[in-house]
């Protein structure tokens, strides 16, 4: 092995003496015999069970094993026999991964995942990984149940946790494990329902069921709700139920379908947990087509109950769809044009226009025509496909038309907020409203990730990343977003992840305008001027913004110190700037100023452009290409004038509980006295809304009691008591005649999935199994 590095796939097992430190401080003979009797034990079993012990460091150890099983059964032998005569506290972690040896160390994914899970540990536990529990899944012999999901140091997601809970092994309760439990558990994406009517063209109704579905449920605090972009990701595609939710990262996903036939239609939906694959409720509703919005909020309604039930609290106001207009018909027209304008190219955006006019000629004040409509112009005229000042006094006009109707709507603010960017210069204002785009709605993804770029050009790299971070989360598979993405890494200055992300925008999307824009600043920074220079030769004509292209070549010149060129196309960027659209041109001479030294002329420049209200000046001040500027006192003070500092700071009130001390203890008995007396669990219908209306309570009132004091969500609880149901009548003499799923039936579950389920989460053993050990 000398001089070699060796990499194995191995079940590696992490050890450790709880307390030992403070033992060996308080008594060296004791903590010597402890350690002593813990090799001996180790070394024995390992020869029993094949494991090799790799290392001994002080009061723990690290040691590979061939097989999983061979691992499990070892760490429950060395737990079973160190609890004997005077018990030595150990904690085990197992995990299955990568092992790499080299000439003076071990190190791999397997050490550093067993380390992380063994530390979270207790005495007496032992912890295993999810790679490691689904090689024991067949194995009869050892039980496990799921602690649940947890964010270790070092490892990229949050992982899912077993804990070994055969007989004589400790099994932690989630509130003594050390690990951070994941919090974002509360995710669900909603896939496009699939258009069973007999007309394809219906296809924009059954889309914009879902879009309106997806807006309800994002309107829920702390639920994290996959953006449309990335759900519909998957429309038409047939990928299995887990590989979405892998890459969405949700915990459940919503499927169903739409028939429209004349004025009726039939809305179907089930909800399914994508950690299990099962669907665990559904739902068919046949109505009028007049009665769309109240259809629309029972649906987003129950689901919304079905997920608290499900996964934990969160508040859920009374109605989650409003009637945003009288008109059937001015409705249709809208979801036309969003379905049009969803395809973001100017042939369609046009089309949802012409939609977009049709339904406010029969509704002026339909709101969300309006705000669709202001974005719409707010696309062309940013992307260049509609002369800018035209585009946006469009935009401007809808945008306060909107918001004169409707003050609570996202939509309407992030739109305030271009505009505040775009037109007016304001950054302090900007930041302002986007802030309020995500206080309503903390699911918009596009609020989201602008708000991200508005902090990262002001330098506050931390909150960016932090807005980024929950973009990405929402919306995963958006090209717009990852293009945001490699802005981020661009404006912290590392240039060569920004151009694989930015490649990577650019080969799903060639007119990507942006990318191109950002890539050949990337390109100049990593000193690639050729590459730059002859840039736009390949860049499809339609994108190529003319200040672009002769700027970025300026700087290629200007940068790799040719002179002759440098001043012919300087010539021209100033030529350009003069034209009535020539203000990307004027930036370029900004950033050109600042690559050649000329400090003078370039603070010159940002003086006009203050006195301009010249937007691009907030885009370009911190851009790493002027970095040379920062030397310089005048730089701060433009800085603190352009990015005041004066609404960094908000406040967040402390958590506010349901219900006061007296009361919780109040409900908490009278909950519990219920179920004791009356035994509601039986009720396969039983839910948290009726359980709430028999105890006289609030729906939210008894979700935050379950998970706040008793420490379960609603199914846990539920199928706690309709799991020890199932045991007692299952070990009845008398009801031996009755299959499993009839006793389970009888206990209160009406599906043998979710029996399965909650009984091995419950137990660690199958419902047979559990019978096998009885009998």
């Amino acid at each position: 092995m000398k001089g070699n590095i060796i990499r194995q796939l191995a079940a590696v097992m992490f050890t450790d003496i709880v307390g030992y430190t403070a033992l060996m401080q308080k008594d060296e003979d004791v903590a010597m015999r402890v350690r002593t009797r813990h090799r001996e034990v180790f070394e024995s079993l390992h020869k029993i069970h094949n494991g090799e012990i790799i290392q001994y460091y002080g009061d723990g150890t690290l040691s590979v094993f061939k097989s999983a099983i061979e691992a499990a059964n070892c760490a429950i032998e060395i737990q079973k026999l160190l609890q004997e005569g005077d018990p030595v506290p150990v904690r085990i972690g197992l995990h299955m991964g990568d092992i790499v040896y080299s000439e003076t160390e071990v190190y791999g994914d397997g050490v550093n995942f067993a380390s992380r899970i063994e530390s979270m540990s207790v005495a007496g536990g032992i912890l295993l990984s999810e790679k490691l529990n689904d090689e024991l899944k067949n194995h009869p012999t050892i039980a496990t149940k799921s602690l649940g999901h947890f964010e270790l140091k070092n490892i990229a997601k949050p992982v899912e946790v077993f804990a070994v809970c055969n007989e004589g092994i400790k099994v932690p309760q989630v509130q003594e494990l050390k690990g951070k439990q994941k919090v974002a558990y509360k995710t669900i994406a909603v896939l496009p329902f699939t258009n069973m009517s007999t007309s394809a063209e219906n296809e924009y109704f059954s889309d914009g069921i879902t879009e309106e579905i997806i807006n309800a449920l994002a309107k829920i605090k702390n639920l994290k709700v996959t953006s449309r972009t990335s759900s519909f990701f998957f429309k038409d595609q047939k990928v299995p139920i887990k590989q979405i939710a892998k890459e969405l990262d949700v915990s459940a996903i919503l499927e169903g379908s739409v028939r429209l036939a004349g004025d009726t239609m039939r809305i179907t939906a089930q909800l399914i947990q994508t950690e299990e694959d099962f669907h665990f409720w559904s739902e068919t509703w046949d109505r009028t087509l007049e009665n769309i919005f109240e259809v629309q909020d029972e649906i987003s309604l129950l689901i919304a109950d079905k997920l608290r039930e499900h996964f934990g609290h969160f508040e859920i106001s009374e109605h989650l769809v409003s009637k945003p207009t009288d008109s059937i018909s001015a409705y249709e027209y809208c979801l036309k044009a969003k379905f049009y304008k969803n395809k973001w190219n100017p042939k369609d955006v046009e089309s949802a226009i012409f939609y977009y006019d049709k339904a406010l000629k029969i509704d002026a004040n339909y709101s969300e025509a309006l705000v669709g409509k202001a974005d719409c112009y707010s696309f062309l005229g940013t992307t260049g496909f509609m002369p800018f000042e035209e585009a946006w006094r469009e935009s401007i006009q809808f945008t306060d038309q909107a918001i004169a109707l409707n003050n609570q709507s996202s939509g309407v603010y992030y739109q305030l907020s271009n505009k505040a960017f775009f037109i007016e210069s304001d950054y302090d204002k900007s930041l302002t409203q986007m802030r309020r785009a995500i206080e309503i709605n903390p699911n918009n993804a596009d609020a989201q990730q602008f708000i991200s770029f508005l902090y990262i050009i002001a330098g506050k790299k931390e909150k960016a990343k932090d807005h980024l971070d929950i973009a990405l989360s929402i919306n995963p598979l958006s090209e717009e977003t990852h293009f945001f993405r490699a802005y981020f890494h661009y404006m912290i200055e590392d240039y060569p992840e920004a151009l694989v992300m930015l490649n990577r925008c650019l080969s799903s999307n060639n007119k990507n305008i942006p990318a191109h824009s950002i890539k050949t600043l990337c390109l100049l920074k990593l000193g690639k001027y050729e590459e730059v220079i002859a840039y736009f030769n390949d860049v499809p004509e339609d994108v190529i913004i003319e200040g672009e292209k002769t700027g970025a070549i300026t700087l290629a010149y200007a940068m790799k110190r040719d002179k002759a060129n440098t001043i012919r196309y300087q010539h021209l960027l100033e030529e350009q700037s003069q034209a009535p659209n020539g203000f990307t041109s004027d930036s370029y001479l900004f950033l050109m100023y600042a690559v050649l030294g000329e400090v003078d002329k370039a603070f010159q420049w940002v003086e006009k452009a203050l006195q301009k209200k010249a937007s691009l000046l907030l885009l370009r001040y911190t851009d790493p290409l002027v970095n040379d500027l920062k030397k310089d006192l005048r730089y701060s003070k433009y800085h603190d004038v352009i990015y005041p500092k004066s609404n960094d700071v908000q406040s967040k009130g402390a958590k506010k509980a349901l219900l006061d001390e007296e009361a919780t203890g109040t409900y908490k008995n009278r909950l519990l006295a219920l179920f004791d007396a009356e035994k509601p669990y039986l009720d396969s219908d039983l839910s948290l809304r009726s359980l709430a209306n028999h105890l006289e309570m609030h729906p939210n009132q008894l979700s935050w009691l379950l998970n706040e004091s008793i420490g379960k969500n609603f199914n846990e609880f539920v199928n706690h008591y309709r799991v020890e149901a199932f045991k007692e009548i299952a070990n009845d003499p008398k009801n031996s005649h009755l299959s499993l799923i009839g006793l389970a039936y009888d206990s209160g579950f009406n599906s043998k999935t979710v029996f399965n389920t909650y009984f091995k989460k419950e137990t660690g053993l199958t419902p047979k199994q559990f019978l096998k050990n009885q009998n």
